[in-house]
């Protein structure tokens, strides 16, 4: 009888942009006391914002439902300038838990925009990020969401063009769609350093190392989780034979097990890894007690949490 086993990938779950965020929430929480007002999800995942509205945390779409004079937070995906210009209005302490490679994009943004250069922003529509990096150039920036996107893009000079791209997309598609235009617009230059973010390409990375050997991919992460949606589809493209999202080990439908001998299982940027354990657990369960751990690189980036908060911390502490 064959043995059925897990092939479990490493790097996965929390980047240092999603922990910062997270701990962000936490740290206010102590320091101030609940309730925290937090714009839009800090992260994209169901769990983790249940867990902090549990310890007090208030999740709202926008700066008008806040309380004048309360704290917010700003989350992981950046916000656009008169998002920070409204909370000034409403005399809101601001906490900017913007990821630190979400901010590069943004510094990007606004150096070619004073050079006055077309943006080609790649990314997804209506995506929080990308709402956010485009708000701080809105004349300049122009949406390619995806390759088919690249033939219809117009630009005024086309000596004066660049790309920039949305920190969780895929790899392997973002090239695709910077071939596109580069197939019309020869001269377009790329930004000065990566944009897709290390904690996404290191995950996608492990995924097709392992995906071609799976039967089954099954992804941790939520459906409006960027990183996650795009772990589902490089798995699939890798050559894992299925790939499933799931948030909880309890949507793990047993159909989906039926035959398989190798099950990969990864997460998402900000999956805490409690949720996997849980998926271990509920494979482990139906058979799949072996779990091979395969790592592709070993991740030491930290951040330190955001300049406001950290004053606020120190004061508090003399």
């Amino acid at each position: 009888m064959t043995s059925k086993r897990v092939l479990l990938a490493k790097p996965r779950g929390y980047c240092a942009g999603v922990d910062r965020a997270v701990q962000t929430v936490e740290e206010a929480l102590k320091l101030y006391g609940a309730p925290i007002y937090v714009r839009k999800q800090i992260v994209h995942n169901k769990h983790v914002v249940a867990t902090l509205e549990a310890q007090g945390a208030i999740f709202v779409e926008e700066n008008e439902e806040v309380p004048e004079g309360a704290t917010v937070i700003f989350s992981a995906h950046g916000v656009a300038p008169e998002v920070y210009e409204q909370a000034r209005e409403r005399n809101l302490k601001a906490i900017d838990a913007t990821c630190p490679l979400v901010t590069k994009v943004h510094h990007e943004a606004r150096r070619y925009a004073a050079q006055d250069y077309d943006i080609l922003l790649i990314g997804h529509e209506g995506h929080e990020e990308v709402i956010g990096t485009a708000g701080e150039a809105p004349a300049h920036v122009q949406l390619v969401d995806g390759p088919d996107e690249a033939d219809k893009i117009q630009v005024r000079d086309p000596e004066k063009v660049v790309w920039l791209s949305q920190t969780t997309l895929s790899v392997d598609e973002t090239m695709e769609t910077v071939a596109r235009l580069k197939e019309r617009l020869p001269l377009l230059q790329s930004p000065p350093s990566d944009d897709i973010c290390y904690a996404t390409q290191n995950r996608q990375q492990v995924v097709k190392q392992i995906a071609a050997e799976c039967d089954v991919m099954i992804v941790v992460g939520s459906t409006n989780s960027s990183n996650s949606l795009r772990l589902r589809d490089v798995a699939l493209d890798a050559g894992a034979r299925a790939s499933y999202l799931v948030d909880y080990a309890t949507e793990i439908a047993d159909e989906w097990l039926e035959g398989a001998t190798t099950v990969g299982l990864t997460s998402g940027a900000s999956v805490p890894d409690e949720l996997v354990t849980q998926v271990l657990d509920h494979l482990a369960a139906r058979g799949f007690g072996q779990v091979d751990e395969i790592m592709t690189v070993q991740e030491k980036i930290t951040f330190s949490l955001p300049q406001e908060l950290k004053r606020d911390m120190k004061a508090a502490a003399r």
